[in-house]
């Protein structure tokens, strides 16, 4: 980009400027490790600022060497008064930046394909932020074919987005009805349902799991062809939502091999 300096070097003013733009449409990627993920699974970033490019290009060399030309050509320094100005809540990294949400008609393509290699996560009525945004992550680094939340949780509000630490584009993520739920044969996990060790869970699966607070809601329970129970000490009234999409996650990789292989762990 081409402008006036704005706090930072050549560009800075237009970032800035095309930052005010965008940013009532776009999906905030809050810090380096969202950007990182974003652009490795094909997010448009038409604009990223930081108030220390270096200190981002040396994570980038560090952590994701694969992305650091991308960021090099893409990050617009500004001073720290201009970017905490545009984020309040700024990353500790101290990098932002705005993003194309992907397509709700390709997601919904995505999501009804069949056949399906992997499940497909519902949250049914979620209400916390920050788990629906750990349950995204769990759900990408799974390989699964994306995530539905039902009620009134949107599941690309910006505090999910951080959660998900840019993991979003990895998947598809969308918010639905439980009449417009993928197909697939529907389990939901319940206390009262079968022991989970002793299933074999379909790659098509629809994987259903209630609210933090009341569980399940009878209409997903109706569409449920299956309740199944993860294991648990007597007394210990429940898991915390990701922690049980994790296991039910698991459970289903350790049996089939999650969808495109885990090549190990990467920051």
């Amino acid at each position: 980009m081409s402008g006036t300096d704005e706090g930072g070097g050549p560009g800075t003013a237009d970032a800035v400027r095309g930052w005010r733009e965008l940013a009532g449409t776009s999906v905030l990627l809050d810090g380096f490790h969202a950007l990182k993920h974003a652009l490795r699974f094909g997010a448009r970033v038409p604009v990223a600022l930081t108030s220390d490019k270096a200190a981002a290009l040396a994570l980038a060399a560090d952590l994701a060497p694969d992305v650091a030309d991308a960021l090099d050509a893409l990050l617009a320094e500004t001073d720290d008064a201009t970017l905490r100005a545009l984020v309040p809540r700024l990353h500790p990294t101290a990098v932002a930046a705005l993003a194309v949400r992907p397509s709700r008609a390709a997601n919904l393509e995505v999501l009804a394909s069949r056949p399906r290699t992997a499940p497909v996560i519902v949250l049914d009525d979620p209400r916390n932020l920050g788990n629906a945004g750990a349950v995204i992550r769990l759900a990408a680094g799974f390989g699964a074919t994306g995530v539905v939340t039902t009620g009134t949780l949107d599941p690309w509000h910006p505090t999910v987005v951080r959660g998900g630490a840019g993991l979003h584009f990895a998947t598809a993520v969308e918010r639905l009805d439980i009449a417009e739920l993928p197909p697939g044969p529907a389990f939901a996990l319940d206390a009262e349902g079968e022991d989970i060790r002793g299933l074999k869970l379909p790659d098509d699966a629809v994987l259903a799991f209630g609210s933090e607070r009341s569980g399940l809601s009878p209409e997903l329970r109706a569409r449920a062809e299956h309740l199944v129970s993860l294991p648990m000490r007597p007394q210990v009234s429940s898991y915390n939502l990701a922690t049980s999409v994790g296991m039910a996650l698991f459970h289903w990789s350790s049996l089939h091999g999650p969808a495109g292989g885990l090549p190990g762990a990467q920051d």
